[in-house]
């Protein structure tokens, strides 16, 4: 019998089980087709950006050029940061505004919240989506294999009522059971797969915000020294 042949002869709980590691299946691999869109768009613009930051010399230059770099992290910080630098210079020319309890802390600080808010609302973003494969890299083989025992109990239920034992009895209920415990694995696999990989690529991101974010505000601190 082929594969399709045992999952049509399983029984309702083993079918039920295989659709449920079908869903995950099938919802993982969606999960890492997008992953890696999003994951290598960021690398990449985030690469690029790197390399447009440090060859301008003016903030402002860079915030005209901070929207060809939608999909960088490093340009999400540089937009939040500048922003609110822009707007604490704005409050300091134009003392007579109302004021809020940011504009009595350090410059500096309010920049150091700006970029802190921004970085973590990016690593949410490239973090979405990676509890799902990391629950199908663990789920999916103990529901394969709660498939695969249910299966091989109704094997042997159904070896007590015809009182054979003979392998021509026993295999096919074994190998119908068995499909489970494979689909679950071959759910689980890439799952945990590509979890580990955007895992990985994800914490390299967080790194290089990490380090951009002090290297902008050591520049900020330059600045409001050389005021």
């Amino acid at each position: 019998m082929g594969l399709w042949d045992l999952v049509l002869q399983a029984g309702p709980v083993v079918k039920l089980v295989l659709l449920i590691l079908v869903y995950f299946s099938l919802v993982s691999w969606a999960i890492i087709f997008y992953k890696f869109s999003v994951v290598q768009k960021a690398i990449k613009e985030s690469e690029r950006f790197l390399d447009f930051f440090w060859s301008k010399k003016r903030f402002d230059t860079i915030g005209q050029g901070v929207k060809d770099f939608s999909n960088s992290p490093l340009a999400t910080l540089f937009r939040e940061g500048y922003h609110e630098l822009l707007q604490l210079r704005k409050k300091s020319v134009n003392p007579d505004e109302k004021s809020d309890f940011s504009v009595e802390l350090d410059p500096t600080e309010n920049v150091a919240r700006a970029l802190r808010r921004a970085s973590t609302q990016e690593t949410h973003r490239l973090e979405k989506y990676l509890t799902f494969l990391a629950t199908t890299g663990s789920a999916t083989p103990f529901i394969g294999l709660f498939g695969t025992v249910w299966g091989i109990m109704d094997a042997f239920h159904s070896i007590g009522q015809t009182g054979s034992a003979s392998l021509a009895v026993v295999a096919p209920g074994i190998s119908e059971a068995l499909v489970a415990t494979a689909i679950g694995l071959a759910a689980a696999i890439p799952a945990v797969m590509g979890y580990n990989h955007f895992l990985n690529k994800v914490n390299v991101l967080i790194g290089e915000m990490d380090n951009f974010s002090q290297e902008f505000l050591n520049i900020v601190e330059r600045m409001e020294r050389g005021r």
